[in-house]
């Protein structure tokens, strides 16, 4: 190799190295939760594929089995950026028997697949076939992660500056694999030339740029238990930054009111989380810190005041029509939460109202 080749080299294998060094150590590391053990997986696998890409193109004479190898690792990648943001969006503290199931198939059919059919002995099966599937298995994961970040997607294209930092890692995080299944797509259908190098480059500079806006300024193994996506099972102690309370804040109210949230008698405080894409325990601490309300509290009060509209507006309607009509489950809570929210009865209520109108 030339000194330009080798400067080539250099870059676009630097960042599989380190790839692989900081998804060893994030697997390796006591303090990991759940979803950073699914990015750990991720990043090994992103990192065996970009070696792999990164040596064939350099050596073309590659074995067959380093081949198979990081054509496997990319058979993971879709899979692993996927159920990394159900487990970091769904506070998953312990790996249901249903994933494991699923990570089962997945890898049996990467083994079994790969000693009944190895590349060696199958190259045009491979190279025709089994590489097409791999691919068309990692973007329809790539699109059922964006299903599951669409919220997210609309804040940042509406009022990116709404995201707080937990929804700016996770977009990048998306971001920079939808960045990577593109480069390597165009390189496995040859539409440009001398693209498949790019994937290497591509992930060198992604890593680095991560480590950049996420590290700089605190250690690794910070990032590695960043309150925001690591500390599911332990409360935050300090008060929730007022710039990202105003933010969650808005998107809890907007969520609620666009979905009619509180017209479900069996609401949770976790169903809301969801909604806004946060741990359950931070939500809690948002309502409870931030805004002064219990959860019940805060439900209640878009409950009632939907119930005082129908009231004012909806004369043919019973008390007790309201009240389930609002997410309530009976009458007695309906009225118990009325007296507290409004300190009067939906009967008086009503009188005050229709003088009013007259």
């Amino acid at each position: 190799m030339n000194i330009s080749q080798q400067i080539l080299f250099f870059l676009s294998a630097l960042g599989a190295f380190n790839g692989l060094v900081l998804g060893i150590y994030i697997l390796y590391n006591k303090r990991k939760s759940i979803p950073f053990l699914l990015l750990g997986i991720l990043l090994l696998a992103i990192s065996i594929r970009v070696a792999k890409s990164v040596f064939i193109y350099f050596n073309p004479q590659l074995p067959k089995i380093y081949l198979q190898v990081g054509l496997s690792a990319c058979f993971l990648i879709g899979p692993s950026l996927y159920y990394f943001f159900r487990a970091a969006m769904g506070r998953v503290a312990a790996i249901p028997a249903n994933w494991k199931r699923e990570w089962g198939v997945l890898l049996g059919l990467l083994v079994v697949g790969g000693a009944v059919f190895p590349y060696q002995t199958c190259p045009n099966l491979w190279n025709h076939f089994v590489a097409r599937l791999i691919y068309l298995v990692w973007a329809a994961y790539i699109v059922a992660t964006g299903v599951l970040l669409w919220s997210t997607l609309k804040t940042f294209l509406v009022n990116r500056s709404a995201l707080n930092a937990t929804e700016q890692f996770w977009l990048w995080v998306y971001g920079s694999n939808c960045l990577l299944y593109v480069v390597y797509l165009l390189a496995l259908l040859r539409y440009i030339y001398g693209i498949y190098i790019g994937g290497g480059i591509a992930f060198s500079s992604i890593l680095y740029l991560t480590i950049f806006f996420f590290v700089k300024g605190g250690k690794m193994d910070q990032l590695l238990t960043a309150p925001e996506l690591a500390s599911f099972n332990k409360p935050e102690k300090k008060k929730i930054a007022d710039n990202d309370a105003r933010a969650w804040a808005e998107k809890l109210g907007q969520a609620i009111m666009d979905k009619a949230l509180y017209k479900d008698p069996n609401l949770k405080l976790s169903d809301l989380a969801r909604a806004i894409n946060i741990p359950a325990h931070q939500l809690s601490q948002l309502l409870n810190d931030n805004l002064g309300k219990s959860f019940s509290t805060y439900i209640n009060e878009y409950r009632i005041n939907e119930a005082c509209k129908l009231i004012a507006t909806k004369e043919h309607l019973t008390f007790e029509a309201i009240g389930y009509e609002v997410g309530y489950n009976s009458k007695s809570t309906f009225y118990t939460a009325f007296k507290k929210v409004t300190d009067t009865t939906p009967a008086l209520f009503k009188e005050n109202a229709m003088k009013t109108t007259d």
